[in-house]
């Protein structure tokens, strides 16, 4: 069985060396790149299961990075990695597509329990037949996270294709803010429920032109996803 295939960008040589040795020893193949610019060459020549990125990188920023993988790939889980601690970064790297977003310094053990859960979920997507929901005018295809019709195919990050997921066998019903977050992520704390905002902004604007469709605040509870 071969190993996962890691693209890893970061310009710092010693925490570079430190995360890719420790991501090999848990038998990850790992490319190493030290600019978004060879980063982005290295993600067209090869074929990676997850992309690990710093985000003030040379010549090409890890924000602009991921902007450019995601035009070729909308299924691949994407992490940033980040010194950058303000709200606004974290969300601006979300609304890229981004599936989660670590502040350095992190621990390793986190990062390779985000990597594991990622790519399992992966995995299983890849084995198993497309699983669709009709939603509107949209067919959506939860297993390869996107929604389409005879017009448009919009790709959805795993996290905005779980949370539709999520609000679809809930349907009607009040959801707790905690329990998305805990089904989500597994915990509630403060940044995780900033990303929460985020994809449900997202979805509702995919979703804005649904009739008697919406995704609705219940204040100091939740949300409520009508159909």
């Amino acid at each position: 069985m071969k190993n996962f295939k890691i693209l890893y960008t970061e310009d710092d040589e010693t925490l570079a060396f430190l995360t890719k040795d420790n991501l090999e020893q848990n038998n990850y193949d790992v490319v190493h790149c030290c600019d978004g610019k060879s980063g982005l060459e290295a993600f067209k020549k090869e074929d990676f299961d997850i992309c690990i990125l710093d985000i003030m990188l040379p010549k090409m920023d890890g924000f602009e990075l991921a902007t450019e993988i995601r035009k070729s790939n909308t299924d691949i889980p994407i992490i940033f990695l980040s010194a950058k601690t303000l709200k606004e970064d974290r969300i601006k790297g979300l609304r890229l597509g981004a599936d989660d977003y670590l502040v350095k310094p992190f621990s390793i053990e986190e990062l390779l329990l985000k990597i594991g859960i990622f790519l399992k979920r992966s995995q299983k997507n890849n084995i198993t037949e497309s699983i669709v929901y009709t939603i509107g005018k949209y067919q959506f295809d939860f297993t390869n996270f996107f929604l389409f019709n005879e017009d448009e195919k919009i790709g959805l990050t795993q996290r905005e294709a779980e949370l539709l997921k999520l609000f679809y066998d809930h349907k009607n019903m009040v959801l707790k803010r905690e329990k998305i977050l805990s089904a989500l992520w597994g915990n509630d704390d403060y940044f995780t429920g900033r990303s929460l905002d985020v994809f449900i902004s997202r979805l509702r604007k995919i979703l804005i032109n649904e009739e008697g469709i919406s995704i609705e605040n219940i204040h100091g509870v939740g949300f409520r996803f009508k159909m």
